[in-house]
């Protein structure tokens, strides 16, 4: 394996980075508790990659096994304990824990520990996630809640594929 062709083609750089202080507010508050932060969107980097801190209340919360058909999604436990679906069984995460996850793998996660919880989730190729992370807020609060030609499709629209 040998690095892509260069993208860059300047010769002395140049000041592009973002930072983001860790006092940043949350981007996306979840009516049980816990949010998301939008770290590096897919739109913030070209398209490489999305980052996201996923913070989870004590609440048993998470998606059950789903796949994607578009990208990667990989898992880094920052706090707390996450139950991380590897398409054959649940294992139990903790901090420093990594799971990577490739296309059309089946996976999930579930914070179940009665305490908070918090990763670092990262999809590459950035898709637009924070549509969808949302759009999945909007749901849980909906009234009266959507039907399920409606959800399907706003999964399909995600690429999001139960299992």
């Amino acid at each position: 394996m040998s690095y892509p062709a260069p993208r860059y083609l300047g010769e002395t750089g140049e000041a592009s980075g973002t930072f983001r202080p860790a006092d940043t507010a949350t981007d996306l508050r979840f009516a049980g508790g816990g949010g998301a932060h939008y770290l590096a969107t897919g739109a913030l980097t070209g398209g490489q990659f999305g980052l996201y801190r996923w913070d989870m209340a004590g609440e048993p919360t998470g998606p059950g096994p789903h796949f994607h058909r578009t990208m990667t999604e990989s898992f880094f436990v920052l706090s707390g304990a996450v139950r991380l679906y590897d398409g054959q069984g649940w294992r139990d995460g903790h901090p420093d824990d990594f799971f990577f996850v490739p296309e059309g793998g089946v996976h999930g996660f579930r914070n179940e520990s009665g305490e908070p919880a918090s990763m670092l989730i990262l999809f590459t190729p950035g898709a637009p996630r924070e549509a969808y992370f949302e759009g999945l807020a909007a749901l849980a609060t909906a009234d009266p809640k959507p039907g399920k030609e409606q959800l399907d499709e706003f999964f399909l629209q995600h690429d999001n594929h139960w299992v």
